[in-house]
């Protein structure tokens, strides 16, 4: 090796060693877990420090207690990283921790054991064990393991395991386990294992199990284990056991007593012993218990009338004295 090779080498090794010695004396921390400037407690951090304010990058983050600031992991974290508390952004493929509050930004998702709060973007999923309030996008999904509140917008599908208030959009289904209050779009469904309340819009279907109070729009049907009330548009038929307002249907509507305006292509039927209070109007107007209104229809057919009248091409009631129980054109209480 020539003279001037050597002296290369060694002012490469001086400042080699000036610069570790710097790290070691300057205003900084240099540990086995990360390096963080100017303090370990704020600043710049490199590697996974555990409470930090700043700017932190990290490869995977583990047993991470809190973050406040701009924090930049490459990848998921650990499974020890659940109590972590991430105030501010989070940026990285999977950005994850116990608690997620403010804008999270991840390439294939975003997740959370416990919240998520603010505006999170995953490129597939973004979902938290608990609760997700704010605004969630994916292109595959958005869930929530009890409740969200907020605006959820996915591809695939959007939900929670309770309850759901606010919007919530997706490409094949939408659904709360619970109760879903505010406007519900679903490519192909949308429903609630409880009550909705607002508008609900479903490509085939929108249903609950048990009341409806407001819009309910399916392709194919709409229906509720309980009540409906407001207005009801179904491609094919819509059904509930009570039913009180408006419904357009292209096949039929049905229930146990209905109040209201109830509009359908083949038929309006009431079950037995029911009621229909208000205007039926379709090919064939069944109620097997009374009517109170006005039925209109090619037949009509009912067991009693109250106070209401028929109009058709055939009228029948039930109830009525023999020679007026089937009548042409009109037929009423007599």
């Amino acid at each position: 090796m020539t003279r001037t090779g050597g002296r290369k080498t060694t002012a490469v090794a001086g400042l080699a060693a000036l610069s570790i010695l710097a790290l070691w004396t300057a205003p900084g921390r240099l540990s086995a877990q990360s390096l963080d400037i100017p303090s370990k407690d704020w600043g710049l951090s490199f590697g996974n420090s555990k409470s930090f304010t700043g700017l932190r990058f990290n490869f995977r983050d583990s047993r991470v207690e809190r973050v406040t600031g701009i924090n930049v992991t490459l990848w998921m974290p650990r499974k020890d990283n659940e109590g972590a508390v991430v105030t501010g952004l989070s940026l990285g493929a999977v950005p994850r921790g116990g608690r997620l509050r403010g804008v999270q930004l991840g390439l294939l998702g975003v997740g959370a054991d416990s919240s998520l709060t603010g505006l999170s973007v995953g490129g597939l999923g973004a979902g938290a064990g608990d609760d997700v309030k704010g605004i969630a996008l994916a292109l595959a999904g958005v869930g929530a393991g009890e409740n969200l509140r907020g605006i959820a917008i996915a591809g695939l599908g959007a939900g929670a395991g309770e309850n759901v208030t606010g919007l919530l959009a997706g490409g094949l289904g939408v659904g709360a386990g619970e109760d879903l209050t505010g406007i519900a779009f679903g490519g192909l469904g949308a429903g609630a294992g409880e009550n909705i309340t607002g508008l609900v819009v479903g490509g085939l279907g929108a249903g609950c199990g048990e009341n409806l109070v407001g819009i309910g729009i399916g392709g194919l049907g709409v229906g509720a284990g309980g009540r409906i009330e407001g207005i009801v548009v179904a491609g094919l038929g819509a059904g509930a056991p009570e039913i009180r307002g408006l419904a357009l249907c292209g096949l039929g509507v049905g229930g146990e007593d209905l109040r209201g305006a109830f509009l359908a292509f083949g038929t309006v039927h009431v079950a037995k012993g029911g009621r229909l209070t208000g205007l039926a109007a379709s090919a064939f107007n069944y109620c097997r218990g009374t009517v109170s209104g006005l039925s209109i229809g090619i037949v009509n057919y009912a067991w009693k009338i109250e106070k209401g009248v028929q109009l058709g091409l055939v009228n029948i009631v039930r109830d009525n004295p023999k020679g007026l129980r089937v009548l042409p054109v009109f037929n009423t209480r007599f």
